[in-house]
């Protein structure tokens, strides 16, 4: 049966009125209405006919009697024809949202003013071009005009008879002028006038001549050149107006005098204006205001004490303003309030005014993002009929109140993201309305205590990020209306059987993770008649719960959407039935760091429809990695034992595939040239041949790490302008020829290492442009000339190099002289930035796991003498600059002593003559000095007693002299820092002085070996990235630096 055969149909309602569009199986628009000629009212609101054909003229033909015609977002196309105005009847016409109409320029359809009988119009965002027409609407009853979102549409204000009833008119976003002569004069029914982003300007003196029964007027992101103050002079003649918004206005720059005298103003929006504390104190004469919104506002000083005279305010909002001083404690005057928010003012502000306790109406007190100070104040606790106090982020600290506990109306109680420490209040829990307490990533501590929960409604509970200790209370397993809990990183010790949540019917949501806990699972070791009925659980954190086996109760959770089991010591296969039961579901899966050995999958393709992150990591798995169709965004195999990848898997790339450290050889295929992917790790593989020129050449990905295989040709020497590139990790290959100048391109790259190729060519200096570079590696390769010795005219004026941090040139063909000038340019080496111990790329180092595309790590290794030792976690706090193993000769710049936040410095195996400059003494944070295999000569330097970090120390094969200093950290060095230079005496050596040798002839001698650093490189993506670094060292020659950092990494 088609809509056409019911021939006496009135009225057709077929809109959709949901999120989703509408679609029908044969839309043809002439079937759909052929025969309804008694159609009065044809509603097809939001349903897709785009594909319909002709419609225009065929509602014309078949509908005659047609009263309201409503296709708004209906994807029409082609232009509105005029035989619509044959339907003398239509009252309403509603096009808007129909960008495709007209498919090429096209005027405002003017037979529509010809309409007698109609009352609304409607052609919003239809893309009309053009100017609007001189004539006058011939209808005597419309009501509504709205036009808005034509940018184009433009000319004079549309005109209407005296006796118009016009009243609402919408010109958002239009450029319509407004002339000298009045041009709203005929309007004397006009309640509501919006030209928000109205792109033409008010005419000199011209007052638009808007009548007094105004009621709502809507001037937002008006042209600039609009004088604000002739805006304002008429403004306050409108004693009727109710509702006024405005944006983008400079109160600095004329009087707002007349907004205040708006006495019947009701509601007041101001959106990215500028104000004058004067101009601010003009609106706290608009004592009948009830609403006020202040939004993106930049206040030259504190917001007025004036504000107290606005007593009939029920709502305020403040959000994102910059506003100075303190909150005035006039506010306390605002009794009628029902709503405050103070959302992202991030000056310094003081602490709450305690008068806010005298807002006894108040029922919703919100504030994130602003910069208070001190406690939460104890008054809060006397607002009475509140029902969410939400006060996030907001700079409060010292313990929380017993005082919320007389809250007893209160539904959602957040403290989160604060100072606050202390003991968690029991009191809380006792609120009988509480639905939602999150009071995650404060500081609060102690253990949680029993809970009467016979009148508990909780529903969420958060209290996530805190350093609670003790067991989980066996009350919590009685929150039978709990849906939310989480409780991970927290100190929470004791054993704990699932089953004892899975008595929570209506739990969704259950984070244990980064505890001390140890969780098992009885359902899941064979006594599943115990478990009649389990929750509908969708997201589960178990992270570091010290689980030995996989959770098989969580089998019959079929909508589980979210695992994290990482960090366990769960062995064996991955039970088959994941792939299975989940495959609908599944958006986040997490198993790293655990045992794993089988995957259990058939297929090397996994059928997850909505997978977003898979991380395996860190296991025993092996054989063909399984990938995800269609591609999940975040995915990790690194650290396994897999042996290859399927065929076709760059067709299941998402943004970030990482497969470091397993046995994966083999060509990476072109055809990953049109993926999306834009981090990618194949290190520490066996992957051979040339690489797609693409990987580099597009400049598309972000991080590009192909270190430790056996890559090998030369890189492309053309980059596009548009590179992304921010690590790019070659280390450990065969590649050969000249580094590509165009990686100046590369705008946001802050870590390079090519070491350990066959590179060659002169230092690039050239990369010295780039000011965000903080690594650069070129060691071992065949790079040759000297470094430094001619400075560019930028390079002199110091802007070169600034950011880096780590320098290694070690083991090429460098010669010649170092230039003092140059390591001026190393302005991060010169101060003490990033010396908080910071952990970079792990936002809270507690946290196991991989948030999905939140954060990369990579390691890269840099050479120097054989000491061994490892740092899971490192600082950001290490600077590194390694010269050895050149042909550098002449005596050292007295400008790296300049260097003062310099960690290692290693200068061996060069031809240095001359003095150790008196100048080291300054590199106070100094932890490794190596100037072995050298030319030098002289005393050394008392100055070096200075460096009180100093725990490696390598001054042999040299030609020093006199007598060894003993004190500071001198007196923990052996021979073997000083071997090799006959004319040395004293401790440690067993040549006492008095008898001075005669000079030795010099033998350079060897090349020395190495030190291992290890590098640790973090890439937030959509944060920038970081890197950290750490040397590998014999505790028993660790300096004070090193503890201090090992410390911070233990908690």
């Amino acid at each position: 049966m088609i809509l056409s055969m019911f021939t006496l149909m009135v009225s057709s309602l077929m809109s959709d009125d949901g999120d989703n569009v509408l679609y029908l199986q044969d839309p043809n628009f002439q079937i759909l209405v052929a025969n309804l000629n008694n159609l009065r009212e044809l509603y097809l609101d939001g349903v897709d006919m785009s594909s319909s054909g002709e419609w225009c003229h065929a509602l014309a033909k078949s509908l005659p009697r047609l009263q309201v015609l409503s296709l708004s977002y209906y994807k029409l196309v082609g232009p509105i024809c005029p035989s619509l105005s044959n339907l003398h009847s239509l009252t309403v016409i509603n096009l808007e949202g129909n960008f495709g109409i007209p498919t090429v320029v096209a005027p405002f359809p003017e037979f529509f003013m010809d309409l007698l009988n109609l009352s609304v119009l409607r052609l919003a965002a239809t893309n009309l071009q053009g100017w609007f027409p001189r004539r006058t609407f011939q209808s005597k009853t419309l009501r509504v005009l709205d036009l808005s979102w034509n940018q184009d549409l433009s000319g004079p204000l549309p005109n209407f008879s005296n006796t118009s009833s016009l009243e609402t008119m919408m010109l958002d976003g239009t450029s319509f002028s407004f002339g000298k002569s009045g041009s709203f004069t005929n309007f004397k029914s006009l309640q509501t006038l919006s030209l928000d982003v109205n792109f033409a300007s008010v005419e000199p003196q011209s007052s638009l001549g808007i009548h007094r029964s105004l009621r709502h007027l809507g001037l937002t992101q008006t042209d600039s050149t609009s004088d604000l103050g002739l805006i304002l002079s008429w403004i306050g003649d409108l004693q009727n107006l109710r509702s006024l918004e405005i944006s983008d206005w400079d109160f600095s720059l004329t009087s707002s005098s007349s907004v205040g005298k708006l006495k019947s103003l009701r509601r007041l929006s101001i959106n990215e204006c500028i104000f004058t504390r004067s101009a601010l104190s003009t609106f706290g004469n608009l004592v009948g205001l009830t609403s006020l919104e202040v939004f993106s506002c930049h206040f030259n000083g504190p917001i007025p004490s004036a504000i107290g005279n606005l007593t009939e305010l029920k709502s305020l909002n403040i959000n994102n303003c910059d506003f100075l001083g303190p909150v005035p404690s006039s506010i306390g005057k605002l009794m009628n309030l029902r709503s405050l928010e103070i959302f992202g003012v991030y000056n310094d502000i003081g602490p709450m005014p305690s008068a806010v306790g005298n807002l006894s109406n108040l029922e919703s007190l919100k504030i994130f993002a602003t910069k208070f100070s001190g406690p939460i104040p104890y008054a809060v606790g006397l607002l009475k009929k509140l029902t969410s106090l939400d006060i996030r982020m907001s700079g409060f600290s010292g313990s929380i109140p017993n005082s919320i506990s007389n809250l007893t109306r209160l539904i959602v109680l957040d403290l989160s993201l604060n100072d606050l420490s202390g003991e968690l209040p029991v009191s809380i829990f006792t609120i009988p309305t509480l639905q939602r307490l999150d009071i995650f990533s404060s500081q609060i501590f102690g253990s949680i205590q029993d809970i009467n929960v016979t009148y508990s409604h909780l529903v969420s509970v958060d209290l996530s990020r805190n350093n609670l200790m003790g067991n989980i209370p066996e009350s919590f397993f009685q929150l039978t209306s709990l849906a939310y809990l989480d409780i991970c990183s927290n100190n929470l010790m004791g054993s704990v059987d699932l089953s004892s949540f899975w008595r929570l019917q209506n739990l969704v949501h259950l984070g244990l993770s980064n505890n001390n806990l140890s969780v098992t699972d009885i359902y899941g070791e064979g006594k599943n008649s115990l478990c009649t009925y389990l929750p509908r659980v969708t997201w589960l954190e178990l992270a570091r719960c010290n689980l030995t086996r996989f959770p098989c109760s969580l089998a019959p959770l079929n909508q589980m959407s979210y695992l994290d089991l990482s960090c366990n010591r769960i062995s064996s296969a991955i039970p088959k039935w994941i792939w299975e039961t989940w495959n609908s579901s599944l958006r986040y899966l997490n198993l790293s760091h655990n045992m794993f050995s089988i995957t259990q999958h058939p297929s090397s393709v996994l059928p997850f429809y909505k997978l977003g992150a898979l991380d395996l990591s860190s296991n025993q798995l092996q054989g063909k990695i399984p990938m995800p169709s269609p591609p999940a965004f975040f995915l990790d195999y690194s650290n396994n034992n897999f042996s290859s990848v399927p065929p076709n898997f760059t067709l299941y790339l998402g943004f970030q595939f990482k497969i470091s450290k397993n046995n994966i050889s083999g060509h990476i295929p072109n055809s990953i040239c049109n993926s999306r992917t834009s981090v990618l790790d194949l290190s520490f593989n066996s992957f051979s041949g040339w690489i797609p020129h693409c990987l580099i050449e597009e400049g598309s990905m972000s991080v590009l790490s192909l270190r430790e295989n056996q890559f090998e040709g030369v890189l492309p020497n053309i980059i596009k302008d548009q590179c992304v590139l921010q690590i790019l990790d070659l280390n450990n290959n065969k590649f050969e020829g000249q580094l590509p100048k165009t990686l100046t391109k590369c705008l946001q790259l802050e870590f390079l290492d090519i070491g350990n190729n066959h590179m060659v060519g002169t230092f690039p200096s050239w990369l010295g442009v780039l000011s965000g570079l903080r690594v650069l590696v070129l060691r071992s390769n065949r790079f040759y000339g000297s470094m430094g010795g001619d400075l560019h005219s930028d390079e002199k004026s110091g802007e070169y190099f600034f950011n880096l941090q780590i320098l290694d040139v070690a083991s090429n063909n460098f010669f010649g002289n170092l230039s003092p000038e140059w390591f001026d340019g190393l302005k991060s080496m010169m101060n003490e930035l990033n010396t908080t111990g910071d952990i970079l790329g792990d936002n809270n180092s507690s946290d196991s796991g991989m948030q999905a595309g939140a954060s990369y790590q990579d390691t890269v290794t840099i050479y120097y003498k054989s000491v061994y030792g490892t740092f899971d976690k490192v600082l950001t706090t290490l600077t590194v600059i390694d010269l050895s193993n050149n042909s550098f000769d002449g005596t050292i710049p007295e400008s790296l002593g300049r260097l003062t936040s310099l960690h290692v410095l290693n200068m061996s195996g060069n031809a240095f003559t001359g003095d150790i400059p008196q100048e080291f003494g300054r590199m106070t944070q100094l932890e490794s000095l190596d100037l072995s295999q050298n030319q030098l000569s002289g005393d050394i330097p008392d100055a070096l007693t200075n460096l009180t970090f100093l725990g490696i120390l390598n001054l042999s094969n040299n030609q020093l002299v006199g007598r060894i200093p003993r004190s500071g950290q001198f007196a923990t060095f052996q021979n073997n820092s000083f071997e090799g230079n006959l004319g040395l005496c004293g401790l440690p050596l067993s040549n006492p002085c008095g008898i001075r040798p005669a000079p030795p002839s010099v033998a350079h001698g060897e090349k020395s070996s190495h030190v291992d650093v290890i590098l640790f490189l973090f890439v937030g993506l959509g944060f920038g990235i970081g890197f950290a670094a750490a040397i590998l060292m014999r505790w028993g020659q660790i300096g004070k630096w090193f503890v201090k950092s090992a410390r911070a990494l233990r908690t």
